[in-house]
C-alpha cells in the first residue's frame, strides 16, 4: 500500500502470524488478550475513527499490532499506543521503524494514564479493548469526554448493548445513563469469535461514541455516578428504598422519598423506568459528591 506520507516510505512488515511465531507469543487471559489477525476487520475498525490525518489517535493494548498497522495504513498522522505487556514492545518497535515518526509506544496500564495530557488535539481513541478493563476505561474517558473527538472501540456485545440500551429494558443501567448523557452511541458491526486467536466465548461489537455538543441535561458527573450507582445496585427495589444508599448526598432534612417527590418522580418507580434526564434531575437536587 502506498504511504500517505511520501517522505516516510512504508517498509514491508511480515504477516502477523509470522510475527506471533517469531516472538513465540501466547495470548494471556489475565491481560484480557485476544489477537485479531483479520486485516479487513482491522481496516474497518480504523476507518470507524473518521479522519485520522490530524491530531492524535490512541490505541489501548495494541498487542502484536494488527490494528496499529491498520491505523497507520489508513493515514493516522500520530498514533500513541498504550501497552502494558512488555512482550509486545519489540513488535511495536518494528512497526514504529516501518512508519518513522508516526508511532509512539507508552508502556503503562491504561487505567493509570491520562490521555488528555498526551499528543495534540483532536484526540480520538480507536482500540480493541481488553475486555477485563473495558468498562472502567470507558467511565474514565467519559469523565473528560470533551477532550476527545470520538471513541471507537471493540467490546463484548453485551457491553455495547448496555451502552445503547433504552429505559424499561434489561440492559438499561448505570453505564447506559452516563454514556448517553454525554454521547451518541452508534454500534457499527459485530465481530465473530472465530476472527480472534484464541477465540473468545462471546461475540464482539465495534461501537462509536461521539461527544454531544452539550450533555442531555445539566448535572455534576460524580453526583450522577453516585445516583445511578445507588439506583441500579438495587434495581428491583423502588427508588424510595434504593436511593437511601445516597446517605450524605441527600439534601438536609430530605429522605429518598422526598427527593423523588421534589424531582417529580414517583417514589415507587424503579431505576430502569427513569430517563437520562430524570436521573439528571435527581443528581441536581443532591449535594455534590
Amino acid at each position: 500500500m502506498p504511504s500517505a506520507f511520501p517522505d516516510h516510505p512504508v517498509h514491508p512488515l511480515p504477516p502477523l502470524r509470522d510475527v506471533i511465531a517469531q516472538h513465540d507469543l501466547q495470548a494471556r487471559k489475565s491481560l484480557g488478550q485476544n489477537f485479531l489477525f483479520d486485516l479487513n476487520l482491522t481496516g474497518r475498525i480504523a476507518r470507524g475513527g473518521g479522519d485520522l490525518g490530524t491530531g492524535t489517535t490512541f490505541e489501548i493494548g495494541p498487542g502484536p499490532g494488527g490494528l496499529t498497522r491498520a491505523l497507520l495504513e489508513e493515514g493516522a498522522r500520530q498514533v500513541i499506543a498504550i501497552e502494558r505487556d512488555p512482550r509486545m514492545l519489540p513488535i511495536q518497535a518494528e512497526i514504529a521503524a516501518a512508519y518513522p515518526g508516526r508511532l509512539t509506544v507508552v508502556q503503562a496500564d491504561a487505567l493509570e494514564v491520562d490521555l488528555t495530557t498526551l499528543g495534540d488535539a483532536p484526540r480520538r481513541i480507536v482500540a480493541n479493548l481488553p475486555y477485563n478493563v473495558a468498562t472502567p476505561l470507558i467511565l474514565r474517558w467519559l469523565a473528560s469526554i470533551n477532550s476527545f473527538a470520538c471513541i471507537v472501540v471493540m467490546l463484548q456485545k453485551e457491553v455495547v448493548d448496555r451502552l445503547a440500551a433504552v429505559p424499561r429494558t434489561k440492559d438499561y443501567g448505570r453505564l447506559s445513563v452516563i454514556t448517553q448523557w454525554l454521547c451518541t452511541v452508534e454500534p457499527l458491526f459485530d465481530v465473530n469469535p472465530r476472527a480472534f486467536v484464541p477465540p473468545p466465548k462471546v461475540t464482539s461489537t465495534v461501537v462509536r461514541l461521539t461527544p454531544r455538543s452539550a450533555p442531555l441535561a445539566p448535572c455534576d458527573f460524580r453526583t450522577l455516578e453516585a445516583v445511578t450507582a445507588a439506583a441500579f445496585n438495587q434495581r428491583r427495589k423502588m427508588l424510595r428504598a434504593s436511593l437511601k444508599a445516597l446517605g450524605p448526598l441527600l439534601p438536609e432534612g430530605m429522605d429518598a422519598e422526598a427527593l423523588c417527590a421534589a424531582a417529580g418522580i414517583p417514589p415507587t418507580a424503579r431505576a430502569e423506568e427513569l430517563t437520562v434526564q430524570q436521573f439528571c434531575t435527581l443528581a441536581r437536587l443532591c449535594r455534590p459528591d
